[in-house]
């Protein structure tokens, strides 16, 4: 979600003109296609992507439960958690609900 804004008026959905444009389209295309409004197209690749993600910070989750179940060293825990906020990624800026953040 956008921070709160200090101005009057309507609050903005967008970060800016492209994103607003990329959710224009994804309606668009949802519509002549007939598909209801709570559909989120994507690309094969984009999903790909997105599992590949998602494979990863569960790999890295995982990889964190194990270490703290033995008696790991200030450094291995620290080399693990950063490879856990590593995977994350930009996951912060996915978006399925048809606004995409910019």
């Amino acid at each position: 979600m956008l921070p709160a804004q200090e101005s009057v008026g309507r609050p903005r959905l967008y970060c800016g003109q492209a994103c607003r444009q990329r959710a224009y389209e994804q309606r668009s295309a949802t519509a002549k296609a007939g598909l209801s409004a709570d559909v989120v197209l994507v690309t094969r690749a984009e999903l790909d992507g997105l599992q590949d993600r998602l494979f990863q910070l569960r790999c890295a989750i995982e990889d964190v439960q194990t270490l703290l179940t033995e008696k790991p060293t200030k450094a291995e825990l620290e080399r693990s958690l950063a490879e856990l906020v590593r995977s994350t990624g930009r996951l912060d800026r996915l978006w399925l609900n048809g606004k995409t953040p910019g």
